[in-house]
C-alpha cells in the first residue's frame, strides 16, 4: 500500500481493533441502535470536516465553525418556530452559513488579515451576539416538521448519515478531479509557485472559506433537526473536534496535502472513542486529553514523514 493511504489504513486498523474489543466486552456496543447513533453523530461533524479539510489544505485555518453553526441553528430554529416552511428554513441556514464564510474569506483573502485572527474575532463576536440575542433561552417548542430532516430513516439509517456520506463523496471528487481542487492543493503547497502558475491565490482562499461556511449551514440542518429544541451552546468546542479529525485523518496542518476520506475516518475514530469511554465507564473529561494526544501523534507523524524535523534542526539544505 502506498504511503498516500497509510494514515487511512492505520485509522481503519485502530477502529477495527477498538470495535472488536468493545464488541467482546460490551455486547450492547454492536447493536443497531448504538451503531446508528455513532454514524449519526459523525454525520454533521464530517460535513463541517469536509469544508475544514479544504481550508487547511489551502494553508488556512477556521476556528469559528462552532459559533457559525450556533448562529445558523438559532436562526433556523427561530424561523421554524414562527411557522416558516422547512424548505425555506434549510435555505436560510445555507445562506447564513455562506454569508459568514464569505465574510471570513474576504477578510483573509482581500484585507489580508491572518486567518487565525479573523476567525478568532468571528468566534468571539458571534458567541457574544448569541448571548445578547437569546438571553440564554433555548429555542422551543418546535413543530413536528422540524425533526423530519434529522430523524427520517432511509435504507435503515437516518437521513443525516447519507447526507454526510454524500458530501464526503462529492468533496473527494472535487478535490481530486477538478481544476479548483488542484488549485487548492497548489495554493497550500506553495503560494508563490501557484501565483507563477497563473493561479489567483486570493480567489482560491476566498472560495474555500465561503465553501466552508456553506457546509456549516448544511451541517447545522442535519444536526439540530434531531432534537426538539435548539440550545444556545450549540457548536461549543466543535472547531477543536473538527480540526482534530482533519489532522488525525492525514491532512497536513501546514497545508498542501490531505483528503476528505481520511477526515471522515478521523471523525469516526473520535466518535467511536467518545462512545467507548461511556461504555467503559471512564470519565468524559478524558475525551479532550485523548483528542489532544491524537493531534500530537498525527502532527508528529507528518513531521517525521516529510523530514521537516531535519530542516528545523538545520540538517537539510
Amino acid at each position: 500500500m502506498s504511503l498516500k493511504w497509510g494514515r487511512e489504513a492505520t485509522i481503519l486498523a485502530v477502529l477495527a481493533a477498538l470495535s472488536v474489543y468493545l464488541g467482546l466486552t460490551q455486547p450492547n456496543f454492536i447493536d443497531a441502535f448504538t451503531i446508528g447513533n455513532i454514524l449519526t453523530n459523525a454525520a454533521y461533524v464530517s460535513v463541517v470536516g469536509v469544508g475544514m479539510t479544504a481550508v487547511i489544505v489551502a494553508g488556512q485555518l477556521d476556528i469559528s465553525v462552532g459559533s457559525m453553526l450556533a448562529v445558523c441553528a438559532l436562526a433556523s430554529g427561530t424561523l421554524a418556530r414562527e411557522g416558516v416552511p422547512m424548505v425555506l428554513v434549510v435555505l436560510a441556514s445555507l445562506g447564513l452559513g455562506l454569508a459568514m464564510g464569505t465574510l471570513n474569506g474576504a477578510l483573509v483573502a482581500y484585507v489580508r488579515i491572518p486567518a487565525i485572527i479573523v476567525t478568532l474575532a468571528t468566534l468571539t463576536i458571534l458567541r457574544g451576539a448569541i448571548l445578547w440575542w437569546t438571553q440564554g433561552y433555548w429555542i422551543m417548542p418546535l413543530t413536528p416538521a422540524w425533526k423530519v430532516l434529522g430523524t427520517s430513516p432511509v435504507l435503515g439509517l437516518p437521513l443525516p448519515v447519507w447526507v454526510g456520506l454524500a458530501m464526503v463523496g462529492v468533496a473527494a471528487y472535487l478535490l481530486a478531479h477538478t481544476v479548483f481542487g488542484r488549485q487548492i492543493y497548489a495554493v497550500g503547497s506553495n503560494p508563490q509557485a501557484a501565483v507563477l502558475a497563473g493561479i489567483n491565490v486570493r480567489e482560491v482562499t476566498f472560495r474555500v472559506f465561503a465553501l466552508n461556511g456553506l457546509l456549516v449551514g448544511l451541517a447545522t440542518m442535519i444536526h439540530v433537526t434531531r432534537f426538539n429544541q435548539v440550545q444556545t451552546q450549540e457548536g461549543l468546542g466543535l472547531e477543536f473536534l473538527v480540526i482534530t479529525a482533519v489532522v488525525v485523518g492525514g491532512t497536513n496542518i501546514f497545508g498542501g496535502s490531505g483528503n476528505v476520506i481520511g477526515t471522515y475516518l478521523g471523525v469516526l475514530l473520535l466518535t467511536v472513542t467518545s462512545s467507548a469511554l461511556t461504555f467503559l465507564g471512564i470519565s468524559a473529561t478524558w475525551d479532550q486529553a485523548i483528542r489532544g494526544a491524537f493531534i500530537l501523534l498525527a502532527v508528529g507523524a507528518d513531521i517525521l514523514r516529510t523530514g521537516a524535523w531535519r530542516r528545523t534542526l538545520g540538517w537539510a539544505r
